[in-house]
Formats: C-alpha cells, structure tokens, sequence
C-alpha cells in the first residue's frame, strides 16, 4: 500500500498521540502524559496553525505512520522542526528525510535563515539521522523537568536561500 502525506487534521491527535507512544516506548523512562504536559496533541493542527506553523502526517491504510511539525523558532530569523516519528517497520525507507525537506522548504517560504531541532539525549539514532542530513549539534543543551526526565540537545541546519545578484 501507498503512503499518503497530508496536512494534519484536529482528528488525527488519537493517532499522532499512538505514533508517539509507539516510538518513546523503546526508550525506558519516557513518559507521555498528554493532557499534563502535551495537550496540544489532541488538537494538533489548530495548535501550529495558531503559532504560525504547520503540521503533517504520513499514513498508510488510514494509519498514521509518521509526522513532523514546524514552526517559528523561539530565535528571531528561523524555523523550528518539532514531533518528527516514523513507525518502527517504515524507518530507512526516505519518509523521515522527506519531512525533514518539508519543513526545511516552509522554513524557506517563510524566509527563515536556518531551522533547529531539539531532541532527547537518549535518542541516539534520531541524531545520527539529524548530523547526516546536515544539521549540526550545538552546545545548548536544556532539561525539561517533566515526568521523563528530559535533557535534550540543539541542532541546527543553516538554509542559504537563493538570492539573484544583479
């Protein structure tokens, strides 16, 4: 079966909050407590849409089995890559590299000089994925104080937009 890439819908929270759980379930210790520290997740698309971003999904036989989010980053002049997942049996097949793009090319549209990401310390192989896509690990590291425990470190990709010289 094909896989369809959309923008999210409010309905599609029950599905991105199943992807979520299915990804940090390989990591003992993550925690997801959606209505303490991420409701938005029930409303997932008004939520960007309301700070300015987007949001999308991949499903597959109306599963969803990817997403990613962007948004303005908290720094002036960027673009922030937030709740990239793909399902475990879809991993390595291109479906996180294209949503990478997909944020990287609204970051563009929107005239962002770069895009960052934060993402868990424990979250080893997703950092990999980031550093060969180009992105580089800065030395801000923040720690969240939620239920998992999180410490995350930056990452952050400079977008050289085209610019006619005359």
């Amino acid at each position: 079966m094909s896989v369809r890439v959309r923008h999210a819908r409010d309905d599609d929270g029950d599905g991105v909050i199943a992807l979520i759980a299915l990804c940090w379930s390989d990591y003992p210790g993550c925690v997801l407590d959606v209505e303490g520290e991420q409701p938005e997740l029930r409303t997932i698309a008004s939520h960007f849409r309301a700070v300015g971003g987007h949001f999308w999904v991949a499903e597959r036989n109306r599963a969803i089995i990817g997403c990613v989010g962007a948004a303005p980053a908290e720094g002036a002049g960027g673009f922030e890559l937030c709740k990239l997942y793909v399902a475990h049996g879809d991993r390595r097949r291109g479906l996180g590299a294209m949503f990478v793009r997909r944020v990287e090319d609204a970051a563009a549209a929107a005239g962002s000089l770069f895009v960052e990401l934060w993402s868990d310390t424990r979250f080893t192989d997703a950092h990999r994925f980031y550093e060969r896509l180009g992105y580089v690990r800065l030395p801000q590291v923040r720690k969240l104080d939620d239920l998992s425990n999180t410490v995350e470190y930056q990452y952050r990709k400079a977008l050289y937009l085209d610019v006619n010289v005359t």
